[in-house]
């Protein structure tokens, strides 16, 4: 067991590719001790299984509500309204994850802002944070969260990469930024501005089952890496790794109010 306690604040442990080994997963996670995984919902084919891992893992796998950007299309609404109706059921910790992306389609953007409105009003109606995506899109999805920010919205922008200009950005709204597998790829980028975003600021996440850290590149990422990824911040920040993993953990719980 690991004397250090961490949150992954960001994993897809729900997904398919953990079918055969979920609860595995997720002990040897909590023996590296990951004490929490938060979970971005995707769309209306998530839910059931998300909220079962939930059931399945009380107090360990917590539940995010929302429609990713990438499922918005052209009768989106159908999908927002599923979002809702759970969002008026029960309590989740956050919003999430939506946002834009326009790596894979432009074709929806302008359906994929409308849905990202609506989602941030829920956000605010619920008190509850905002989790963003922005894969080649964090000017479109910054200037809806900007005008959005009456001091009530909180949330963060997950699996960040962006420039110095727009960590200032994202600090200027109060907004946290979400660290996770690319901070270890000898090109990603992060070794410029992870030292310049405040620690107070981060959030360590995994993604998975995406983007698995240096030496996992590659293959299936899991909760269980998070420390690889801690260890890599507390070296570019030049901070302890106890420091490292004490601040992300207090700023997750602090965010999702844990």
């Amino acid at each position: 067991m690991s004397s250090l306690t961490y949150i992954d604040s960001h994993a897809h442990i729900y997904s398919e590719q953990f079918k055969a080994d979920r609860a595995d997963a997720i002990r040897v996670a909590t023996e590296a001790g990951v004490a929490q995984i938060l979970m971005p919902n995707v769309d209306h084919t998530s839910i059931d299984e998300m909220l079962q891992t939930e059931s399945d893992h009380p107090g360990v796998c917590l539940s995010m509500m929302g429609l990713h950007p990438c499922s918005v299309q052209k009768h989106f609404e159908k999908e927002l309204y599923e979002i809702e109706s759970w969002l008026s059921k029960r309590k989740f910790i956050a919003i999430g994850e939506t946002g834009i992306d326009l790596y894979w389609d432009k074709t929806y953007l302008a359906q994929q802002q409308e849905a990202l409105k609506i989602q941030v009003n829920w956000a605010k109606q619920y008190q509850i944070p905002i989790v963003l995506h922005t894969r080649d899109a964090f000017k479109e999805t910054y200037e809806i969260i900007a005008a959005a920010q009456d001091g009530s919205l909180t949330g963060v922008f997950h699996c960040f990469s962006g420039t110095p200009e727009e960590v200032a950005q994202v600090m200027e709204i109060g907004f946290y930024v979400g660290i996770g597998g690319v901070a270890t790829f000898k090109n990603g980028g992060l070794d410029n501005i992870l030292p310049d975003i405040p620690a107070d600021k981060i959030l360590l996440e995994t993604d998975c089952p995406y983007l698995a850290p240096v030496p996992y590149r590659g293959k299936r990422n899991e909760p269980a890496y998070l420390p690889l990824i801690a260890q890599r911040v507390a070296d570019l920040k030049n901070l302890p790794l106890t420091e490292v993993a004490a601040i992300t953990t207090a700023n997750s719980k602090k965010l999702f109010t844990l």
